[in-house]
């Protein structure tokens, strides 16, 4: 996953993250502001994951995320 992608779209998947990672209070998710880095490291510290555990849980998350939010957006086929 590219790490830009986070950051660009990080207010789409902060509400996102909350309901992903419960265990991430507000001040952490503000504290993260969609830095890759930041958001593996509360998930190392909230959760135990490795650091590519974390890496590869935020990769999911986000291309789910985003194959989601594409269906949305494709119009119907008439």
């Amino acid at each position: 996953m590219n790490k830009d992608i986070l950051e660009g779209k990080w207010k789409q998947i902060r509400g996102e993250a909350k309901a992903w990672w419960g265990k991430l209070t507000d001040d952490d998710l503000d504290r993260a502001a969609g830095k890759f880095d930041v958001l593996a490291g509360l998930l190392q510290e909230k959760y135990g994951y490795t650091r590519k555990a974390a890496a590869d849980e935020i990769d999911k998350r986000v291309t789910e995320l985003e194959a989601n939010m594409k269906k949305e957006t494709v119009p119907a086929p008439r």
